[in-house]
């Protein structure tokens, strides 16, 4: 055979392959993912529902198109929840059990969503609320998301967040910088995925989009609220509640054309959701608002308090068609089962709590073994170490504070208590729960606090706030809360030191985005948003790493500094005004390494 020929096959060859890697590559492209999560939205305030007041119709389209799981069950508030769907695991198992406290941050041990979809491929971006820690290693970007526009803390205009936030043309945090942006809180969060999936829409992304809304304050536009005012205090609480609601919903309309637009819509996992219970749908005594038919409401450990909508469509996946599945299924499954539908590779020594119900989804499967959910989380920084605040589920049972068992099928409104009637239900379920703490408390995340690092070059300088301070004192965790200069003895950071020098100990009454004196206001806040009322501690008293400083207060100045030498590893920080006999925790802190300075 002449070299021509052969040159002629091998080129021939060449060709072949490549067409068929490039065929291959386009039969197989994994589907995009949008998980879309609701704040403080539970399962009775949707229009499909069976809500007879609230108009959800994108929403109730979406549902009809939809796979349902009907027993889908979070925690009964926001950063559990938020925590367990990034890392697949329960609360008291990746350090995030409360919302403030500083229990309101992931521990540093823990992969997350965003960090296996990256690491498959993925282009990876959140918009909206994080709530899982405002300082690294545990803000957006150091936990896999590539672009990352949210606010901080637990929610638009809380102390924590750019000061003076109000949900309309707020800064927001762009890749951990801030950022002026136009309009309304929840169609900037929508907005920005529509540009990012533009930029990304030809490799495969992973979108995480958590709405602030319709958690309060309930800020949104007349015409939102406006269909309901007629509505509040015969059968609703407020309209701008159901008003928040319905900005969502033509939110929602506006993202599925935009997928229907760029031919994406058949290849995307699309998934609603919810964090937790109604907090404002639905009153205690079942008067006003509609739950579906349950008791409970965000915070408590009814079942209106942790079950929630789940509708997830992905047309390519034959995961369409209106179908309810009525499987027990929680937020720890999320991980596996989207893992198990992308196709996405999971490190062995990854700790998961949750099961794969993929196989429900595309029919490969037709139920689940049998499982026992926890649902477990405390306001506090201490670990639960009881049955106090508890929901253990297995199929229809429901066992509350681990005494109190209820069927939720026969019993939707959980009013006839059954445990003397099945004391082997409770005893079986009192096993399990036991039997899952006890391994709970052999994780640090369980053990340890969760720390903000100082000296690390992702973040040059840390931000620490009384919102998430540790102590004994109910919180204070609202802008409006500082400029009344309300107090309580909350007064301890946990921090690691990255490195051996000399840092910096910023001590302020108002953030550095708002400066004013600490015996005064803020010099501008072009909003004037909120009442203020002035403060007169004589002086600052910090405590770290075995040293205790004080310095005087004078008037003019915004805040007190300290230098001083700190060594490598763990610690905490204690930081007070002191006024008087009175002692309460400093508002503001800011640490940074000053690396070449002396004391």
């Amino acid at each position: 055979m002449s070299f021509k020929k052969l040159v002629l096959i091998w080129m021939l060859l060449v060709s072949y392959n490549y067409t068929f890697a490039q065929s291959k590559t386009q039969e197989v492209r994994k589907p995009n993912v949008i998980l879309v999560l609701t704040d403080d939205q539970g399962i009775g305030d949707i229009g499909c529902h069976g809500n007879p007041w609230l108009n959800t119709p994108n929403l109730d389209k979406f549902y009809k198109n939809a796979v349902r799981m009907t027993d889908f069950h979070v925690s009964p508030v926001c950063t559990p929840t938020r925590g367990a769907i990034m890392t697949g695991r329960y609360p008291i198992n990746n350090g995030a059990w409360a919302t403030y406290k500083g229990r309101d941050a992931l521990s540093t041990n823990n992969q997350t969503m965003a960090d296996i979809f990256k690491v498959n491929g993925y282009v990876t971006g959140i918009f909206g609320k994080w709530h899982l820690g405002d300082n690294y290693p545990v803000r957006p970007t150091d936990c896999g998301f590539d672009v990352a526009i949210h606010h901080k803390s637990g929610g638009v205009g809380e102390l924590s967040d750019y000061w003076g936030n109000t949900y309309f043309d707020d800064v927001y945090w762009v890749n951990n910088e801030p950022k002026q942006f136009e309009g309304y809180c929840t169609d900037v969060w929508f907005n920005e995925t529509i540009k990012f999936i533009d930029k990304n829409k030809d490799k495969p992304f992973f979108i995480y989009l958590p709405t602030n809304a319709p958690h309060d304050p309930h800020y949104v536009a007349e015409k939102y609220a406006k269909p309901y005012r007629s509505l509040v205090g015969k059968e609703i609480f407020n309209a701008e509640f159901y008003g928040m609601i319905s900005n969502i919903d033509e939110n929602f309309g506006k993202l599925e054309a935009y997928l229907k637009k760029v031919n994406l819509t058949d290849n995307t996992i699309l998934i609603f959701m919810t964090d937790n219970g109604t907090q404002y749908g639905y009153s205690a005594d079942g008067k006003l608002g509609y739950n579906n038919g349950f008791q409970g409401r965000k915070g408590e450990r009814f079942e209106g308090s942790h079950r929630v909508p789940f509708f997830i469509r992905w047309k390519d996946g034959k995961i369409k068609g209106g179908k309810d599945i009525d499987a027990e299924t929680a937020h720890v499954d999320l991980i596996p089962t989207l893992a198990e539908l992308c196709e996405l590779s999971i490190p062995d020594d990854k700790k998961l709590d949750g099961v794969d119900f993929s196989g429900l989804l595309t029919n490969k499967h037709e139920k689940l073994a049998d499982r026992t959910i926890f649902v477990h989380n405390r306001q506090d920084w201490r670990p639960p170490t009881s049955v106090t605040n508890t929901c253990i589920i297995k199929n229809d049972w429901r066992l509350i504070n681990g005494k109190n068992l209820f069927d939720i099928e026969k019993d939707r409104l959980q009013k006839n208590d059954v445990s003397k009637e099945f004391p082997e239900i409770t005893k079986e379920l009192l096993k399990s729960n036991s039997k899952f703490i006890k391994t709970s408390k052999t994780y640090p995340e369980y053990n340890e606090l969760p720390v903000s690092i100082v000296g690390n070059e992702n973040q040059l300088e840390i931000t620490l706030t009384i919102q998430h301070a540790i102590g004994e004192s109910t919180g204070i965790w609202k802008a409006e809360h500082v400029a009344e200069g309300k107090k309580n003895s909350n007064n301890t950071h946990a921090i690691e030191v990255e490195k051996d020098g000399i840092y910096q100990i910023e001590c302020r009454r108002w953030p550095k985005e708002c400066p004013g004196s600490i015996w005064g206001v803020p010099e501008n806040n072009p909003k004037n948003f909120y009442k203020y009322k002035t403060i007169k501690p004589e002086k600052v008293r910090i405590r770290i790493a075995n040293q205790i400083l004080e310095k005087p207060i004078d008037g003019t100045s915004d805040a007190v500094i300290f230098n001083l030498k700190l060594s490598k590893g763990k610690t905490l920080l204690l930081n007070d005004f002191i006024e008087g006999d009175e002692t309460y925790g400093v508002y503001y802190t800011y640490i940074k390494h000053v690396s070449g300075k002396t004391l």
